[in-house]
């Protein structure tokens, strides 16, 4: 397990932080097809927080694309880096995901985000943020549609429809179960929407969530009990 700490040069206020996302958020690459889904590695990221005692732990957690075997892991914990605002809550998780991911023994190849991308009030996620940062191509898949709108999808797996913001998709609610509340996807960086609902259910054969994103959310859940359990 790495211990994080937060970069001297972190922001520390609203208006830094979403200058921050100004900047990064022109650096976005959109006209990417990404990896073909079932191949190579995927990389699951999420984070708990033990909110006491002001702690986050991240784990990232490599799967094999085609088996969806775990291939490789690892966690990090370190202090919660930013207060919680809406709209900019990737700064309190950045550095401690970017240790996780540091800490892996081979590439992760695509990431998905147990969050969002595109489909955020500012366009530029946990998802975006991590694949400017990263260069990786990465993807957002989140339980729920945040601010956004959008249809019911059709009953059947595979089913979608768009994610709006007034008239911009943002992403797309994404059926991964027959008759299951839908995923919602929205592209990170370097990888079209159409192929992230491709990778998306590419990883959902069994669950209305990501293999990548169950696994990982078991590994850092499991990384914050065992850091005070000493």
């Amino acid at each position: 397990m790495t211990t994080v700490r937060i970069p001297q040069d972190w922001p520390a206020t609203e208006e830094q932080a979403r200058a921050v996302q100004d900047e990064l958020r022109e650096r976005v690459i959109l006209d990417e097809p990404g990896p073909p889904p079932g191949t190579g590695h995927v990389t699951g990221v999420d984070v708990a927080y033990d909110d006491e005692r002001d702690v986050v732990a991240a784990a990232a957690v490599v799967l094999d694309a085609s088996s969806l075997d775990v291939v490789a892991e690892a966690t990090a914990v370190g202090r919660v880096s930013f207060p919680y605002v809406p709209g900019l809550l990737a700064f309190r998780e950045i550095p401690t995901v970017l240790a996780a991911l540091d800490a892996l023994p081979r590439p992760p190849g695509l990431v998905v985000c147990d969050g969002y991308g595109l489909a955020h009030p500012r366009r530029f996620g946990l998802a975006s943020h991590l694949g400017v940062l990263t260069g990786l191509p990465t993807i957002g898949v989140a339980k729920n549609p945040f601010t956004f709108a959008y249809d019911d999808p059709d009953t059947p797996r595979g089913s979608t429809a768009a994610l709006l913001a007034g008239s911009e998709e943002v992403g797309r609610a994404l059926r991964t179960r027959d008759g299951v509340k839908p995923v919602f996807v929205s592209v990170g960086h370097r990888v079209t929407l159409a192929n992230a609902c491709a990778h998306t259910l590419a990883l959902t054969r069994e669950y209305r969530l990501p293999e990548t994103t169950r696994r990982a959310d078991a590994l850092c859940r499991k990384a914050l009990r065992e850091t005070y359990s000493a």
